[in-house]
């Protein structure tokens, strides 16, 4: 059965340069690795996407429509469709001592960002660097292997969803997350207080919460300490042997 706009789907992907068959993005690790384009510290699990709300490239938001749960489907995207054709005029040249003199030094596919804009390092020569200002996939034809694992169907689940959107290095079942009348409360599991940016993680919870729940009037999130559970090598106070001295 087909999907419909706002369903929230888990998909797998492998994209691919057409031109080249040059694999530039997977959420599957065993591809990512097989492809030489695995990056440590990365989560390799099943993406979710809302349809419709754009958290993919539009053409290929707007073929998830048409999808089957656990089919592959291949999503061909033209450049005009993906990330434009490329622009000539887009790139430039600029003086190494330009970039060293910020602190830049650069080496040919180096991506940096210079003057507010990203670019990526074409040829270096006779002084001079040659920035591509167009995205690295501008004038490519891209070949999506698409495949939902799954639709998320009650609010608990899209709620945990949303949580390990923003949190993904962090276990969904270690947060606890309650309904109660028009509010929610996310109890932080200590393992996340020290990721960073935790705080602007929260705020997107919240952002996405009110969008997709617009019943829920406020979201509480709540970090709670517990003390650790005495070992059986290390007997806590009340378990000290009798003769013992308890330091005070």
């Amino acid at each position: 059965m087909p999907f419909e706009k706002g369903d929230f789907i888990l998909m797998d992907y492998v994209g691919k340069i057409v031109e080249t068959g040059e694999s530039f993005e997977t959420t599957i690790e065993e591809v990512a690795r097989r492809e030489g384009t695995h990056r440590e510290g990365s989560v390799y699990e099943p993406k979710l996407v809302v349809i419709g709300e754009g958290w993919v490239l539009k053409a290929l938001d707007e073929n998830l429509l048409n999808l089957e749960l656990d089919k592959p489907v291949n999503i061909e995207i033209p450049p005009d469709k993906g990330f434009g054709n490329r622009d000539a005029g887009k790139v430039k040249l600029y003086s190494i001592r330009r970039l060293t003199a910020r602190g830049i030094t650069p080496r040919v596919g180096m991506r940096l960002e210079i003057d507010g804009r990203l670019a990526t390092v074409r040829t270096i020569g006779s002084g001079r660097v040659q920035l591509d200002f167009n995205p690295p996939l501008a004038g490519k034809t891209l070949a999506y292997e698409v495949t939902v694992r799954k639709k998320i169907e009650t609010e608990m689940e899209k709620v945990q969803a949303l949580i390990h959107r923003r949190i993904p290095t962090v276990d969904t079942s270690k947060f606890d997350v309650t309904f109660d009348q028009g509010n929610l409360t996310i109890s932080i599991p200590e393992e996340a207080f020290y990721i960073e940016g935790l705080q602007l993680s929260k705020r997107g919870i919240f952002v996405d919460i009110q969008k997709f729940f617009p019943g829920i009037k406020t979201v509480e999130f709540t970090e709670v300490f517990k003390r650790p559970e005495p070992t059986a090598e290390e007997p806590s106070p009340k378990e000290a042997p009798e003769g013992t001295e308890r330091s005070q």
